[in-house]
């Protein structure tokens, strides 16, 4: 294996890893204010779920953001050329996201919670579409120049199996965040938890299974139907699961849906990074390879920087591991409404008074 595969498996890795982890964080985000509704104590429940994880989930998306800049370059930049708009707006959402995370408990207003569960949403749900959309695009190809700029702005990026893709992965993340919930909670709010999820099964199971078949009569080669059909056993073992209430199979189930997943999208993909859909001579490779007689683009860095970054990735990435596992660990007790404390928040009015009197002082 060369080191441009390497690096591009290692990115298809970390990828995983962030679907998998952030997907139950966006799940809990886009089902508070079903499971949460008229009860805040629920709500305040639903986030001590992913209070003490969900910013280490994030380091796996930093950590793939940054390897795909180093590693490839010309991927990083062509990408962003025309998914601008797009890749700011998850940005965007993230960065609300964790500001009302953070924030919520601040205050203690229910106006103020309000706001702060609404711009929780809109941070899960918007990232948990923006993905789907992103990497089905980057499947199957964009309208990449020869001067690896894409045209046609964001509507090209709306096509039907763009948009399938964007369904999948908010339908994956729900059911995903579903079963977490369930896993991780006690009482009634597990019972809402399940009740939830055996909602979710059927058509998240329908998408999914559509989505991954289109991809790979599509995009894919001969080994990628084992992906897909690890995608639909995965789905078979949430499910059934999910019926009979065991929490850690079911979530064992959507994440090994999620890993097959993108695995199926990752090997769809290779040996493209950004395949092209004017012409197959601008398409972006792993390291500039002739794919049916056409000679493509090398997208990846240097010798030198790629066995550098392998070094740093050898020495760094277990401790990353270990760390993260023994946070799992230490907060894997489940949580029920009788141990949420009361608010302990500011008094919105303590706040404004203290705003008024640095003004005076000023």
């Amino acid at each position: 294996m060369s080191l441009p595969e390497f690096w591009f498996l290692l990115i298809g890795v970390l990828f995983t890893g962030y679907f998998v982890l952030e997907g139950f964080d966006f799940g809990v985000g886009m089902l508070m204010p079903i499971l949460g509704r008229g009860d805040d104590t629920r709500r305040r429940a639903l986030l001590n779920t992913i209070g003490p994880v969900w910013d280490g989930n994030e380091v796996w998306l930093l950590t793939a953001g940054g390897a795909m800049f180093a590693a490839f370059p010309e991927w990083y930049a062509s990408l962003f050329s025309g998914m601008y708009l797009a890749l700011l707006l998850i940005l965007v959402a993230l960065i609300v996201r964790a500001c009302a995370i953070e924030y919520r408990g601040k205050i203690d207003d229910p106006r103020w919670r309000l706001w702060c569960d609404v711009a929780i949403g809109f941070g899960s749900w918007v990232p948990a579409i923006g993905w789907g959309l992103a990497f089905a695009n980057i499947v199957h190809g964009v309208r990449l120049n020869a001067h690896r700029q894409m045209e046609g702005g964001l509507l090209p990026l709306l096509g039907p199996y763009a948009l399938l893709g964007a369904l999948t992965t908010a339908l994956l993340f729900a059911l995903h965040g579903a079963v977490f919930i369930g896993l991780k909670t006690g009482g009634e709010i597990r019972d809402s938890a399940d009740r939830t999820a055996r909602v979710l099964l059927l058509p998240t199971a329908v998408v999914v299974a559509v989505f991954g078949i289109w991809t790979q009569l599509s995009h894919g080669t001969g080994w990628t139907w084992a992906p897909l059909g690890i995608a639909v056993a995965g789905l078979l073992l949430a499910g059934v699961a999910v019926l009979v209430r065991r929490d850690g199979w079911a979530f064992t189930g959507t994440a090994i849906t999620i890993v097959a997943a993108v695995t199926l999208l990752f090997g769809a993909l290779f040996p493209h990074v950004l395949p092209s859909t004017l012409d197959p001579a601008y398409g972006l490779t792993v390291d500039g390879r002739a794919i049916d007689g056409h000679a493509t683009v090398a997208a990846s860095s240097t010798h030198y920087t790629l066995v550098v970054m392998s070094w740093v990735a050898a020495v760094m990435t277990p401790v990353v591991l270990i760390y993260q596992g023994w946070t799992y660990w230490v907060f894997r007790k489940r949580i029920t409404l009788d141990q949420i404390p009361a608010p302990t928040g500011l008094p919105l009015e303590q706040v404004v008074y203290g705003r008024h009197a640095k003004s005076a002082e000023v």
